[in-house]
């Protein structure tokens, strides 16, 4: 062999030889144990407490909505809603003579204020100095039944004296809180009853109604 076809043939193996060492080995052509590359990204590391971060949606978690009867929900669909109960300081009071022979009298409130309240159950009615209260007569409606009063408007119930035989006494005046199912105090509202006899038998009060002859014939 001639000195150039030997100088060919040793030029080429050291070319083969330059491109096996630059080139991947098995295991990196195969997708095994090499060396990761430098533009691997940085997130895909652990987190500090070791475990890998969650990627973060984009989208917002939507929040559950209030059911109507949950705490906080508001009903408007009810237009009592939020009408409370009537008290002595939402009313004005007054007591007229309605039945002589038996000495009862006609109890009338008025809202004074500027919002609606409940009107419930029985007016609580206690008489002058004396001890005790006149008791209840007939049924009063639910609370879902209850007088709604308007600013101005007005609801009555009737006061049964007795009749004057020789028993208990006579007063002239009243005195008159409200039930508002609750400990709320109240300053006692006190109207003239000229003349009331108040019955060793005890008095009694029908409950709160939208007019004056229901609140007598009951």
């Amino acid at each position: 062999m001639s000195t150039v076809s030997r100088t060919a043939v040793a030029l080429a193996a050291l070319s083969a030889l330059a491109l096996t060492a630059c080139g991947p080995t098995g295991d990196d052509a195969a997708g095994g144990t090499g060396t990761p590359s430098a533009s691997a990204s940085a997130t895909a590391g652990p987190s500090p407490s070791g475990s890998a971060s969650p990627a973060k949606s984009a989208t917002p978690t939507a929040k559950p909505a209030k059911s109507a009867g949950s705490p906080g929900a508001s009903t408007p669909g009810d237009p009592d809603f939020d009408v409370f109960p009537c008290s002595t300081f939402d009313v004005t009071f007054t007591a007229s003579l309605a039945e002589p022979t038996t000495s009862s009298y006609l109890l009338k409130i008025t809202n004074k204020g500027t919002k609606a309240c409940r009107v419930l159950g029985h007016p609580v009615v206690t008489f002058g100095a004396l001890d005790g209260q006149a008791t209840e007569r007939g049924t009063a409606p639910g609370i879902e039944d209850a007088i709604r009063l308007e600013p101005g408007k007005s609801a009555y119930a009737g006061l049964m004296g007795g009749v004057v035989d020789g028993t208990g006494k006579t007063v002239d005046s009243i005195a008159m809180t409200m039930n508002t199912e609750s400990d709320l105090a109240q300053t006692p509202l006190k109207a003239s009853t000229p003349g009331l006899h108040v019955s060793s038998t005890k008095n009694s009060v029908t409950p709160w109604m939208d007019n004056a002859e229901d609140a007598l014939s009951l």
